[in-house]
């Protein structure tokens, strides 16, 4: 069942990054936020009451809409055209990769990394709810992609799915953190949300064709991040502000072009 967001008003749409979806935050919440928006320094991640925010609900060009996901911060941004601008408009906490790193070769444990200007797609969006994997710890062969797997075009079978019976591995999910595993950190190459966050994603977002950025562990933020970010700052409404134009892409990273789904 498509989970129910709650809208929120202008004002509380200027602060962006900073708010919450109740207009409040506690302490955890407002340090994350502030390192995140840091270009250096130490890495950060979402806190463990994180959860999916939802900034910009109405006139967004769902045609335009694209996708950064941090390493650094542990986060998937949606980002899309409303008003002749490109705004923030969704940000979901994930689960990445096992080991640090540039993917090189497939088993590696890696999430692959793009360039600013050559970003993967998604090629495929497929039901995944009956999908099955063996993570080779015991479980045997059991569900774990949520409702939805999106395909990118790096290959190999990475793509953005849910976080069926791994809940527990993506920032937010409040469950226990299982001995000798490590919070947001356990995939074997794949992005993970949590179940209701990737229904939310597909119902709102995903289409077939849309870019999707993955940044290298430590970069900060992208320079059209930046421009939102001093928007922000501003105090200004992103919806009514010009030269936030989305990064300029000389080509896709099209490395691969199929393989076997891996989690």
């Amino acid at each position: 069942m498509k989970k129910i967001h709650t809208l929120l008003s202008a004002a509380i749409a200027i602060c962006l990054y900073g708010c919450g979806g109740s207009g409040e935050k506690n302490s955890q919440e407002q340090s994350a936020d502030n390192t995140a928006e840091q270009t250096d320094s130490a890495v950060s991640v979402m806190p463990a009451d994180a959860r999916a925010r939802v900034f910009v609900t109405d006139g967004i060009d769902k045609a335009k809409a694209f996708a950064v996901i941090s390493k650094k911060t542990l986060s998937l941004s949606v980002y899309a055209g409303q008003k002749g601008d490109t705004v923030l408009v969704a940000r979901y906490p994930v689960c990445i990769s096992k080991n640090k790193g540039q993917k090189t070769e497939s088993g590696d444990m890696r999430t692959p990394e793009t360039e600013a200007d050559a970003p993967f797609t998604i090629t495929e969006i497929k039901d995944a709810s009956t999908w099955s994997h063996d993570f080779g710890d015991g479980r045997g062969s059991i569900l774990a992609y949520g409702h939805w797997f999106m395909r990118l075009s790096y290959g190999h079978g990475i793509g953005i799915h849910g976080s069926t019976n791994n809940r527990w591995s993506v920032p937010g999910s409040n469950e226990a953190v299982p001995e000798g595993k490590t919070l947001g950190r356990d995939s074997e190459g794949c992005i993970r949300l949590l179940d209701e966050d990737i229904i939310h994603f597909h119902d709102n977002y995903a289409t077939l064709g849309m870019n999707v950025y993955i940044k290298h562990e430590d970069q900060g933020l992208l320079d059209f991040e930046k421009r939102v970010k001093n928007i922000r700052a501003e105090g200004r409404l992103i919806a009514d502000t010009p030269d936030t134009t989305a990064p300029t892409t000389t080509g896709s990273n099209n490395k691969y072009t199929s393989g076997k789904s891996n989690d």
